[in-house]
């Protein structure tokens, strides 16, 4: 990807932290008894108060597959991403919700993600959440000028590792900035030969690892969007977008 001028970086700041209001709210939203729907429709309605769109609603990445029917990303326990947000489903005790948000805003568009744990979750749930978020964390402190996207792959591996959950492979991070997906993918694990894009400042992107309780093995649902646990056991989701910089990275998708 092309990195921003100083110009467009002050714009994508504001499209984030607008981003991250919304995800704010609509994670204070969540609680038991809501449906994923509501959950949906609170996102749209405090979209449009804050002036921002969704890129998440119509959108459809190939021809075989189905426009994207929600404004957000709702996917509780074993949905893993992109959940479709239902009325069937209803939010539960012990449930975990992950909330994924896409705004654009002024041309510019924020993505972040956070799990959200209702009520009494189980201690083996909270801790994947725990360790979810640090990998994040972890990848987010190796996005450095002068280093690689493989980086930022083995420091998420690294942490996650030790713990014996699986880390999905099929879908990952990715460039973002004018446009919702760009260059460069950022994977969650490390291979070599892989990852090998040179991190500059001015470059945007969307770091957020997936991680499984159970096996990494997913499947996709019949709506053809909802991916799932092949083992049926929950997996948690946490993400934010960063700007490289000369020194530390800075994460843009935060509350001002």
């Amino acid at each position: 990807m092309k990195p921003l001028s100083a110009d467009e970086i002050v714009k994508m700041r504001e499209a984030c932290r607008i981003s991250a209001e919304v995800l704010d709210r609509t994670c204070n939203f969540v609680k038991e008894g809501v449906t994923a729907y509501d959950i949906d429709r609170f996102a749209k309605q405090t979209m449009a108060e804050l002036g921002c769109t969704s890129p998440c609603i119509g959108y459809k990445p190939s021809s075989s597959t189905p426009a994207f029917p929600r404004y957000i990303c709702v996917s509780v326990n074993e949905e893993v991403i992109h959940g479709i947000g239902t009325l069937e489903r209803v939010i539960r005790d012990g449930d975990i919700v992950s909330l994924d948000v896409v705004t654009t805003y002024n041309g510019f568009v924020g993505d972040n993600t956070r799990t959200v744990l209702v009520g009494n979750v189980s201690p083996e749930i909270r801790k994947l959440c725990e360790v979810t978020e640090g990998a994040l964390y972890a990848g987010i402190s190796a996005a450095r000028a002068g280093n690689r996207v493989s980086d930022i792959s083995r420091a998420i591996e690294r942490f996650v590792k030790p713990h014996g959950y699986g880390i999905v492979r099929e879908f990952c991070g990715h460039g973002v900035g004018r446009s919702m997906h760009e260059e460069p993918q950022i994977p969650n694990y490390y291979s070599r030969g892989e990852g090998k894009t040179k991190l500059r400042p001015g470059m945007t992107l969307a770091i957020e690892p997936m991680i499984c309780l159970g096996s990494r093995l997913i499947n996709t649902a019949s709506d053809g969007w909802t991916i799932t646990t092949r083992d049926g056991k929950p997996a948690a989701h946490y993400e934010h977008t960063i700007l490289i910089t000369d020194g530390d990275p800075e994460v843009l998708t935060v509350l001002s």
